[in-house]
């Protein structure tokens, strides 16, 4: 009985304690200003047993090679997230700059990455990391063509990103005859 007591007085101060450095205002939350060591290890942590045990349920599908899926997922990956994963040969952005954690380059980490935790991760976004839940704007098709772009990063070159991700050049306007209105 008497340890019982003890765990539950430690368990009331540490709630105290909790209580006293939320509402003190003592931990900064400035994106500027890195976590501290311990914090970043155990969120990180956290984040990554939380996709492994949420992506496990995922299918994959058979066709995450097919040449189309990439193509499509390179114009997704152009628009939704070169900004902050960067594109290869670029070292860096203005947006990913300012964000605290960094956003991780996707070229240096997909390898090791299971498509399913990619697809869970772009799908439902990660708290407080800037990571967007794309799935609320995106259906699962250009999802899973991200992933198959995502997953060709680590071999990628700059000159074969742009290839890519380069856009047709807007056709001429028609001539106007200078009224405005075309003849």
């Amino acid at each position: 009985m008497k340890t019982l007591r003890h765990a539950g007085a430690v368990l009331l101060l540490l709630a105290a304690i909790a209580v006293g450095v939320i509402y003190s205002g003592l931990y900064n939350v400035a994106a500027d200003r890195p976590d501290p060591p311990l914090i970043r290890r155990l969120l990180h942590s956290i984040m990554e047993r939380s996709v492994e045990v949420r992506a496990a349920a995922v299918v994959v599908p058979k066709d995450l090679d097919d040449p189309l899926r990439i193509d499509t997922g390179a114009e997704h990956y152009a628009e939704m997230c070169v900004g902050c994963h960067l594109a290869p040969g670029v070292g860096t952005s203005e947006l990913r700059e300012g964000l605290n954690p960094r956003p991780p380059r996707l070229a240096g980490v997909v390898a090791g990455m299971d498509p399913k935790e990619l697809f869970w991760i772009i799908k439902h976004g990660v708290r407080m990391t800037a990571m967007p839940a794309w799935g609320l704007s995106h259906g699962d098709q250009s999802l899973w063509d991200m992933v198959a772009f995502i997953r060709h990063l680590p071999t990628m070159t700059p000159a074969r990103y742009r290839e890519l991700t380069a856009r047709p050049a807007a056709p001429e306007p028609p001539p106007t005859h200078g009224h405005g209105r075309i003849p």
